[in-house]
């Protein structure tokens, strides 16, 4: 979509709105990368909105920056579908956005970024691609231990890659050879970072040319087929001294294949001008994982699956590991809820969904595709059984008593309690709004195919095959102590008389 001048004006307002400034006191800054096309992906989404375990990528990415390195000022570059990243990140503290209309490269991205700083700074500043969504805190927080300790002007966060070197198309990093050009001893220089050449660049050498760079003075010698077997790539994370960072983001030039100005140029650079470069790699790789297509994302995404099983699986009893999604936060809340020595016995059936906000509880059965989303507070003892569905908005909740069975295939959504020892039979559906919240008292029965919307229904009755719309059932003992039982209760049809038998259509000339 081309951008138009309203467009940017639009951009630029609700830049305005969701930003909150910069703090001069904080010395630490995050600088995210959330601007690009996403070409690849072939989506009408933005790509750092695409979601690894329910959660876009960019939000995962603010998410570990933040957690893991506290004090926290936060730059967040956009461009296209710049709308959609600023709504969905939020206004946050410490957090503002910058525009990069025109996409130019990963350092034109920076300098956009570094206009957000207007005054007198000193920190370090820390730069992500929106688009590394299994990031972590513990991944953050290392790297900014080891960048402190390091004294460096500027380091970046490698990868080791172990597939074919073919479909590495990561830039890799260039390290001095243990001897130069001329065969001497590169002595205390060897392992340092040179550069890092992109992918693209390395493939448009020739086959027989020798790639030739200088390093302190001194000349080393690279083939194409070297370069390209080097398994050691650029992950796209870097840290940056403020200062020299500010100094010479400027002399980057667009000399390259793609005629875009490369942040991973500043290596080369700050090796000129006489600072210190280092490079340190992650623990686990998969945390430097970014994506361009589908195949990938999906490959995250089940790398995240795997690791949320591993986290509850001797908790949680779950009939398929590579079919189920319980948010992070419901796990975190089981797992500190394991911590209290009480068994918790929760039973979660193939393809069961539990979403944010919901509060699992004691012997909990999930059958087979159950779906449960927003704040649904579950008491003890509570069986639902397959392809039930139960949600209700952020501002409501839904609270499920003790000893409740919810049978197959049950809708029942919004502002709702259902009283302890209460069974809601198969093909039923139940809304409560907030206006009319629905209430289930205790002992209630429902069955058949009956909906219920806004109605309080009094303890121990029993429904079937039952229409109530903001109705209160009353629990009625008759003369011989049974209580009345509700069955076929229909209200008045409403346009009846839009409604004739098809005997009658054709009967009045119906083609």
């Amino acid at each position: 979509m081309k951008t138009t001048n309203n467009n940017v004006e639009e951009i630029k307002k609700l830049i305005k709105k969701y930003s909150t400034g910069f703090d001069y006191g904080v010395g630490d800054t995050a600088i995210i990368l959330a601007a690009g096309h996403g070409k690849r992906i072939k989506s009408q989404t933005s790509k750092m909105l695409h979601k690894i375990w329910e959660v876009p990528t960019v939000e995962r990415v603010v998410n570990a920056c933040r957690n893991g390195i506290k004090n926290l000022n936060t730059i967040i570059v956009v461009g296209i579908k710049a709308e959609d990243v600023i709504k969905v990140v939020g206004k946050r503290k410490n957090t503002s956005f910058a525009y990069q209309q025109v996409q130019n490269g990963t350092g034109h991205a920076v300098q956009v970024a570094l206009k957000n700083i207007k005054r007198k700074y000193d920190g370090n500043v820390y730069i992500l691609p929106g688009d590394m969504g299994l990031i972590n805190d513990k991944t953050m927080r290392m790297f900014k231990n080891k960048f402190v300790k390091s004294n460096a002007d500027l380091m970046v966060l490698t990868g080791i890659y172990s597939g074919d070197p073919r479909n590495n198309y990561y830039g890799r990093i260039v390290r001095v050879k243990k001897e130069d050009i001329n065969g001497k001893s590169s002595g205390k220089d060897f392992g340092k970072v040179i550069e890092i050449k992109e992918y693209k660049d390395i493939l448009s050498l020739k086959d027989n040319e020798k790639y030739i760079v200088t390093f302190n003075g001194r000349k080393y010698s690279f083939t194409k087929e070297e370069l390209l077997n080097n398994n050691e790539f650029n992950s796209g994370v870097f840290a940056f001294k403020y200062k020299p960072l500010k100094k010479l983001i400027n002399k980057l030039e667009n000399k390259n294949v793609q005629k875009e100005i490369y942040i991973t140029d500043l290596i080369n650079v700050f090796n000129k001008n006489g600072l210190t470069v280092r490079a340190v790699s992650p623990e686990q790789q998969y945390v430097i994982m970014g994506f361009n297509n589908k195949s990938v994302l999906k490959q995250m995404e089940n790398i995240a699956r795997k690791m949320m099983y591993d986290k509850i699986k001797d908790i949680v009893q779950i009939d398929d590991p590579d079919d189920f999604f319980i948010a992070e936060e419901v796990i975190e809340d089981i797992i500190k809820a394991d911590k209290k020595g009480k068994p918790l016995d929760l039973k979660v059936g193939k393809g069961v969904y539990i979403g944010k906000g919901v509060k699992l509880n004691y012997n909990l059965t999930l059958k087979k595709n159950v779906c449960v989303q927003g704040n649904v507070i579950f008491g003890k003892n509570v069986t639902v059984w397959e392809n039930a569905h139960l949600s209700c908005f952020p501002n409501q909740k839904f609270i499920i008593g003790d000893n409740v069975e919810i049978l197959w295939g049950d809708i029942i959504k919004g502002n709702i309690i259902i009283g302890e020892n209460s069974r809601i039979e198969s093909s039923v559906n139940m809304t409560g709004s907030d206006e009319f919240p629905l209430r289930i008292g205790k002992n209630v029965t429902i069955k058949g195919t009956s909906y219920l919307f806004g109605t309080i229904v009094d303890d121990d009755v029993f429904i079937e095959h039952s229409v109530l719309i903001k109705k209160k059932v009353d629990k009625l003992i008759k003369k011989n102590g049974e209580i009345q039982k509700i069955r076929f209760y229909l209200p008045m049809p409403v346009g009846i008389d839009a409604i004739e038998s098809i005997e009658e259509y054709k009967k009045n000339g119906a083609k």
